[in-house]
């Protein structure tokens, strides 16, 4: 799958599934826009892509759970390209805890902000230089605990809540932009590895999850793939 050219924003990119998404996409030709809430793992990332010759990177900070850190990230790509072609919105803190009062107060509010809040306000930013694209597309990691009736992760309720409504974002968000060619992919895996055997009876690993992506941005424009949902072991 050839991407040359493309333009690409993905956050959380400096570690795990984010760091993979964005290698994988400069592999196939294109330009990233790297961020991360630690700029110096967003630019270890990138550099990895310039070591590897294919494609190419850059780095910015972007905290998703500060709306002034988001605003400065979409700032500093519209300083830097007229279009963006893909937006990968896959940055978001995990939450652990089955019982709801075993974390702070201020783990629940930055859990909620950047998987909400921070997704909501970087997508609204970043809009103008996605519709200015040939090919638009948003690409939302979301999680099975964004689905109803969802109850086999360990994760927190304020994590179920955030992906819950990162859900209904990203489904009144592909309704509404339809019209407009703009393509809103949201993936739903269950709670996975990031390096596994890739066998059927194994988790769902995160290379699975980057080639759905891979796989849905690719296709031809008249197909609108809007939700990847997983059968769990």
């Amino acid at each position: 799958m050839i991407m040359d050219g493309l333009r690409v924003a993905v956050t959380g990119a400096g570690r795990d599934t984010g760091r993979a998404l964005a290698s994988a996409f400069a592999e196939r030709g294109a330009h990233v826009f790297v961020s991360a809430r630690d700029l110096a793992a967003a630019r270890r990332t990138a550099n990895e892509i310039a070591e590897r010759g294919r494609g190419s990177a850059e780095a910015f900070p972007c905290d998703l759970e500060s709306a002034d850190s988001v605003r400065g990230f979409a700032a500093a790509l519209a300083g830097r390209t007229e279009h963006l072609d893909v937006l990968v919105n896959s940055g978001a803190r995990y939450l652990h805890g089955e019982d709801l009062d075993t974390v702070a107060d201020d783990d629940i509010a930055a859990t909620i902000a950047g998987a909400v809040t921070g997704t909501v306000l970087l997508t609204r930013h970043l809009l103008p230089l996605l519709r200015a694209s040939a090919r638009p597309d948003i690409v939302n990691l979301i999680s099975a605990c964004g689905e109803v009736g969802h109850r086999r992760s360990g994760a927190h309720p304020a994590f179920y809540a955030a992906k819950h409504a990162q859900a209904g974002f990203a489904d009144i968000l592909s309704h509404r932009l339809r019209a407009e060619g703009v393509r809103v992919i949201s993936l739903f895996p269950p709670d996975f590895v990031q390096d596994g055997p890739r066998a059927a009876h194994g988790q769902l690993t995160a290379r699975s999850v980057v080639e759905c992506v891979l796989f849905a941005v690719g296709q031809p424009r008249d197909c609108f793939i809007r939700e990847f949902h997983f059968e769990q072991v």
